[in-house]
């Protein structure tokens, strides 16, 4: 068919991947920074300008890396707020990340609807801080003249395909996408314009909704351009995915998402319902610990690095000589207890033992995870096997209990720039269908990620005691938590 390319514009850096379109292959591979703003915070900015994203771009792709690419697919970080005037140009910088500015904005939308049940009634989630609806209440209280001019509203992965096409009247985006705004619901494929107007003040224009395998469009100069879509969406498709699949991702918060033959409404939030790139959905739960868990028992412990810690966690048992950690260390969400704090119990002079809070560390993080997996499993999730990512996913005490305390089969994929890679093969799809080689519903059959696969084997029972003695303290401190 040909060559295809996947660029991905996070936060911090443009990765571009050049793909045979036929079997996947990384042929050539591309990666520029985003230039540095400074944050007044001192941390990652709020406000960007959206033009870094596409010098960042320009210098990723350069010395001819593009040269016989015939589509393109665009994936961008989430969340991301472009708003622009009539004439298409931006209102003020774009609102990315999680914006704590916007904390109260999001309560105060909650409120003004009747609470996070009818949220998740209406779009399939309840709008937190980083949410582009909860930017929009934000704008129309703080910048009232911003949210007038506004007319308008893109996000990261729209406003890059829109620019690539050469600004067109006609704005795209795709159902992944869509589904993160809190003003489109996966369920219907409807957005809801009222949310909008309760959010901003008045009705903009809302980019066309596109099915997984459609082009947005095609350049001058004859590259077309895929529908495109968020970072979590694409790594999803990049990794391959499928039902029965979950992804445990582990960052400072944790993330736990699977792929799901429909929309859940879930009426206590803890569920996000997206969509996924290629006609199916992506429930997802979050916890709000899941590294910084790790971080903190190090800092504790005096230990340099994580490395050292799961080496510490190794000279412990499974069960940490009755040690349990609840790791709720900055609230939590999954199970919804955001003022709590975190909880160790089964203090024994024999536990009192470095190693044994170490491995008590690992097992509550992972035990917090697989609560978040029941919350999938209790709505008729089938979680088979689970996809471990993040750099926390490659210490040995995370390896040795996460089988056990799943239930299921591990999958921890080589390190690989999987949203790059999965908007190459949306870019492959969209064009095999353009040139009537592939069916609109079936996407190009990409070799999966190579990985390492751990076995839960003779440690299941093990796994499971662990997991009831985590359960019994979970309930004993915070009784009823996960009753909706």
């Amino acid at each position: 068919m040909g060559i295809v390319a996947g660029l991905d514009s996070s936060p911090d850096f443009t990765r571009i991947v050049v793909c045979d379109s036929d079997t996947g292959a990384v042929l050539r591979q591309g990666y520029a920074p985003h230039p540095l703003e400074p944050a007044e915070s001192g941390g990652r900015p709020s406000d960007v300008d959206p033009q870094a994203w596409l010098l960042s771009l320009g210098e990723a792709a350069g010395g001819g890396l593009l040269e016989g690419v015939q589509a393109i697919g665009v994936s961008s970080q989430q969340n991301g707020l472009i708003a622009l005037d009539a004439q298409g140009n931006t209102v003020r910088p774009a609102m990315v990340g999680g914006d704590k500015r916007t904390q109260v904005a999001a309560a105060d939308l909650v409120d003004a609807l009747g609470g996070r049940g009818a949220w998740a009634e209406a779009v399939g989630c309840v709008p937190g801080a980083a949410q582009p609806v909860t930017k929009l209440r934000w704008m129309s209280r703080t910048e009232p003249d911003a949210a007038m001019r506004t007319a308008v509203l893109l996000q990261a992965h729209d406003w890059l395909v829109w620019q690539l096409l050469g600004r067109p009247v006609r704005r795209t985006t795709d159902r992944g996408g869509a589904s993160g705004t809190g003003y489109w619901n996966a369920a219907t494929g409807q957005y809801r314009t009222d949310l909008v107007e309760m959010a901003l003040g008045h009705q903009v224009m809302l980019p066309e909704v596109l099915g997984p395998s459609d082009a947005a469009g095609t350049t001058p100069e004859g590259l077309l351009i895929s529908a495109g879509t968020g970072e979590t969406m694409a790594a999803a498709f990049g990794l391959g995915i499928g039902l029965g699949d979950a992804v445990v991702s582990l960052g400072a918060s944790g993330s736990v998402m699977a792929v799901h033959t429909q929309a859940l409404v879930d009426s206590s939030g803890m569920i996000t319902s997206l969509a996924d790139a290629t006609g199916m959905h992506l429930p997802v739960v979050t916890t709000l610990n899941a590294v910084r868990t790790l971080r903190g028992a190090a800092e504790l412990l005096g230990v340099a690095d994580l490395e050292g810690l799961s080496e510490l966690a190794m000279k412990s048992t499974p069960g940490s000589h009755g040690l349990v950690m609840l790791p709720y260390l900055e609230g939590e969400r999954t199970p919804n207890l955001p003022h709590t704090a975190g909880t160790l119990a089964g203090l024994r002079r024999e536990s009192m033992k470095p190693e044994h809070f170490a491995r008590a560390a690992f097992e509550g993080m992972l035990c917090g995870l697989a609560d978040a997996l029941d919350v999938l499993r209790g709505r008729g999730v089938d979680v088979r096997r689970i996809f471990l990512l993040g750099a926390a996913a490659e210490l040995p005490a995370v390896q040795a209990a996460a089988p056990a305390l799943f239930g299921v089969q591990v999958v921890v994929p080589q390190p690989a720039d999987y949203a790059a890679v999965g908007a190459a093969r949306q870019a492959a799809w969209a064009l095999g269908v353009s040139q009537g080689a592939l069916d609109p519903r079936t996407p190009p059959m990409w070799p999966g990620a190579a990985a390492q696969v751990l076995d839960p084997g003779d440690e299941l029972a093990v796994g499971q005691a662990v997991r009831q003695q985590y359960v019994s303290v979970r309930e004993q401190t915070h009784p009823g938590a996960f009753r909706a």
